[in-house]
Parts: structure tokens; sequence; C-alpha cells
């Protein structure tokens, strides 16, 4: 059976969700996070991807502290980005507990230093994102977008050794339109070897018995959660 890994994006240290990675359009779910976590744990989830939207707007981690909590309060892997662009931001998230730090923006602006990171700190602590609009990479929160093929990026990283990335269609997410099931196929059958995270436009149980059929084994979600459309 598929796995979800439920989303829990930070703003002002409430859960939120945004439309589109637009910041004018933020929904407050939750004032605390870490009982969201929890709950999201007792119904038998084992892994959370934690997005610090302070941080990827400011470029440096502003809710490192939740981190600390999230993981003190509960047994959950969990990947952390948003705002990770300097070695010092880098082990803060670490010595906080992630499991993995997710990475977008450096990945395309900086990837001599992306890339002497994950010779230091090995590949595994690393979750990519493959963010697509079009056929390019998107990063910056989707506000740049790249003339990088995501064939390229995606053969590149692989290449360094790091093999776990997530994609979201940028004009899918939010918006609960279904996920970009042609894309990860294409995806899947390029790179047979990478472990592909699902993420954007899930919107009901269907969404995931597709996913699933493609092949893909875990999937981001976020709105779909909180709305309850999708029940765990």
């Amino acid at each position: 059976m598929i796995s979800i890994i439920p989303a829990i994006d930070l703003i002002d240290g409430k859960c939120v969700r945004l439309t589109r990675g637009e910041f004018h359009s933020v929904t407050v779910y939750s004032d605390n996070p870490v009982e969201v976590a929890r709950d999201f744990e007792s119904a038998g989830i084992k892994r959370l991807h934690v997005v610090d939207l302070d941080g990827a707007r400011t470029g440096s981690p502003v809710n490192s502290h939740l981190l600390r909590e999230l993981v003190q309060h509960t047994a959950l892997k969990i990947d952390y980005g948003g705002g990770i662009r300097s070695r010092e931001a880098l082990t803060r998230v670490l010595e906080a507990g992630a499991n993995q730090v997710s990475i977008g923006s450096m990945a395309v602006t900086q990837p001599d230093i992306l890339t002497k990171w994950v010779e230091e700190f090995g590949p595994e602590r690393f979750f990519l994102g493959a963010d697509v609009r079009g056929e390019n990479i998107t990063y910056n929160g989707w506000q740049n977008d790249s003339a990088l093929h995501w064939k390229e990026f995606i053969a590149h990283w692989l290449g360094m050794g790091i093999t776990d990335f997530f994609c979201t269609d940028a004009d899918r997410d939010g918006d609960m339109q279904g996920p970009a099931i042609p894309l990860y196929q294409e995806m899947l059958r390029q790179f047979p070897g990478i472990d592909l995270v699902a993420s954007g436009g899930v919107a009901s149980k269907e969404d995931l018995d597709e996913l699933e059929a493609i092949g893909i084994t875990q999937v981001i979600v976020g709105k779909a959660l909180y709305e309850g459309k999708i029940k765990i």
C-alpha cells in the first residue's frame, strides 16, 4: 500500500497551507504543529515532510525550535526544508534531529556547494526537490523558473549518489486537481533507480490508487488531509 507523508508547512509557528506556493493565499489549519504531528502518528503515519516557509522566504531556517519539539514528542522520521542555504543552517537542522534535509533552490543555484555537503554528510541525508513547471525545474518557492530540464537535474544528482527525490508540479499544488501522473510515469521510466515521492494535487483516495498503480510508493499530502478529503 502507498504510504502517505503528511506535509506540515510552517509560518509564524503555525501549520498552514499555501495555494500554488503563493504567500498571499495562506490558510491556517492549526496553531500547534506538534499536536498535529502527534495526531498523524497516532493514526499510523511514520514520516513527516516539514517545510519552514518563513525560512524559505528569509533564506535561513526560522522554525528549527519546532523541529526539536517534533523530534522530542514523536518518533516520526522527519525531512525538513526551507532556507537551508548555508552549512551553518544545514548543521543546525541536522542537530535539531531531522533525518533528512529537503533541498530545492541550492541544487539549482549553488550545485558546487551542495556537492561538498553531499560529500561531507552523505547522500542519504538529502531529499531533493525536483519541482517542475512545464518541463523545467522551478525553485525559490516556485518564484523562479530555470532553464534546467528535470531529466538533466535528476541525472546529475543521481550521479552524486542521491536517490531520494520529491516532485511537485507547481501548477497543481494546493489546488487538489489530481497528481501529475504522466510526469511521474516518465520520471520512473527514465530513472528506475530513484525513490520518487509524489507531491501536490492529491485530492482523493482514487488519486492515491492511481499513483500506486504507476509504481509510486510514497506521496506527500497536505490540503487534502487537513480538509478531510482523505482519511488516514
